[in-house]
């Protein structure tokens, strides 16, 4: 190929208004995994991001692409949420909210397997790099809680991640199952109590 026939390289516009295209495709792909499961019609994607079905083929030729990358995405800003908590908020509503955001991002993750098929090795090194990311985080929002008096100070991050995704399984099973609400539970039963007058 000449230099003549070579492209032009993308200006930064391009490359930004790219990777902002990619950026609102992936928190819709999301959004719709969370609603409709792994399994989703692209065009339902596609509707959600206001972004045509052949720049979501373009950017993601195959689903398992996808699942990857809206898997990366929503670690990336689960890692990061904990960083940025509103002025108003208590240690335990920043966990709860984080928690919330973790719920969500389970249902993508329980895809994921599927979605790899027999990429065995791909698949646990994604859940590798999940677990080394996140369990800090939590173990840092279960802390925070804990020392601002809101939460015991007995339980350990990993039993709390186990936790949260066994509760989750149940949004694969049955459409009526409210994870959200069992996790409030969950979260209710760690809260501290002033003890009874005697």
């Amino acid at each position: 190929m000449s230099t003549a026939d070579t492209p032009p390289a993308p200006s930064g516009r391009q490359r930004s208004d790219v990777r902002r295209n990619e950026q609102k495709l992936l928190d819709a792909a999301a959004a719709v995994f969370v609603r409709m499961g792994i399994d989703a019609p692209v065009r339902e994607i596609a509707a959600e991001s206001g972004l045509g079905m052949g720049t979501i083929y373009r950017h993601f030729p195959t689903r398992a692409d996808l699942v990857v990358a809206v898997f990366r995405h929503q670690l990336d800003a689960l890692a990061a949420a904990a960083d940025n908590p509103a002025a108003a908020d208590t240690p335990y509503e920043v966990l709860r909210r984080w928690v919330h955001r973790f719920a969500d991002f389970l249902v993508t993750k329980h895809g994921l397997a599927e979605a790899l098929h027999s990429d065995q090795a791909g698949f646990e090194a994604l859940h590798n790099e999940f677990v080394e990311r996140l369990l800090p985080v939590l173990d840092q929002l279960l802390k925070a809680s804990a020392c601002a008096g809101c939460t015991r100070a007995d339980v350990r991050a990993y039993d709390f991640m186990l936790a949260i995704g066994n509760l989750c399984i149940g949004v694969e099973t049955f459409p009526d199952y409210q994870a959200r609400h069992m996790i409030d539970l969950l979260l209710a039963g760690l809260t501290q109590t002033a003890p009874a007058p005697s």
